[in-house]
């Protein structure tokens, strides 16, 4: 939870247009020439179709909030959880040296909105278990916010293969119309299943893989919120500060085995 510049997610910014190369080059390799899979018609038939289709299941704040979350999501997590639980146990021992009141000077000072949130409730002095229930429900539907935009990627990635089927039929019945030049079958024929490759590549190759990305941004940014959750309990019931961070350690260990159960599963 860095207040600095955002860096780049490597990985995220190669990984598609190295896909993209790949495909290119087994094109390539198979003597191909590259020209055969740049057809606008296919394109527009498949990446028109699902942009149409996901206009008609999704909101327009839903896609706009997609198309800000998968530029998010090639930024890399702005703080370790490690360098999280650091920070919130340095507020638990100002909290535990100088009281809860202490925090209150640190708070205008955070840029991130739920742990601003979480130390105004405690400074303000609501009971620990309000805050708590406040701050879980918060937390769960933040989580679910965050992952809809998700839902749509793989909404999309649906959508695409069935749309390049779409493109190859509508290719193949230009293709039957000129059945009188045999000639221009073969080439007809390659440009009919281009639509294919588009819907199937993007499915596989963009989609499925941002909408990963996404999912598991959402749930980091859960888990350090449920980590704040944690610390703000601990600093309202004045727990002493290597205890606290221990705790928090722990309940991380937890929380990770947990949701890698999850996926495993």
């Amino acid at each position: 939870m860095s207040t600095g510049s955002k860096r780049r997610d490597i990985g995220t910014l190669l990984g598609v247009p190295l896909a993209i190369l790949v495909l290119l080059a087994a094109q390539r390799l198979e003597g191909g020439a590259l020209r055969t899979l740049l057809q606008p018609t296919a394109a527009l038939v498949v990446f028109g179709g699902t942009f149409a289709a996901i206009l008609v299941s999704y909101p327009w704040r839903l896609i706009g909030a997609t198309g800000r979350a998968v530029l998010h999501a090639v930024n890399e997590p702005p703080e370790p959880d490690t360098m999280l639980v650091s920070r919130l146990a340095e507020f638990g021992s100002l909290a535990r040296r100088k009281g809860l009141n202490a925090l209150e000077a640190q708070v205008g000072g955070i840029v991130e909105p739920f742990l601003r949130q979480a130390l105004e409730l405690a400074t303000d002095g609501f009971h620990a278990n309000d805050v708590r229930r406040l701050l879980e429900t918060d937390n769960r539907t933040r989580e679910h916010q965050d992952e809809e935009p998700a839902d749509l990627l793989e909404a999309a990635a649906g959508y695409a293969p069935t749309l390049g089927i779409l493109g190859a039929v509508l290719g193949l019945i230009h293709v039957m119309e000129n059945l009188a030049e045999p000639g221009q079958l073969g080439s007809g024929i390659a440009v009919a299943f281009v639509s294919t490759v588009y819907g199937v590549g993007a499915a596989n190759l963009i989609f499925l893989p941002l909408a990963t990305k996404v999912r598991a941004r959402a749930r980091a940014s859960a888990l350090g919120r449920e980590v704040i959750i944690e610390a703000v309990s601990a600093i309202q019931h004045n727990t002493h500060p290597r205890l606290m961070e221990q705790q928090l350690g722990a309940f991380l260990r937890r929380r990770l085995d947990e949701r890698g159960r999850e996926v495993a599963a």
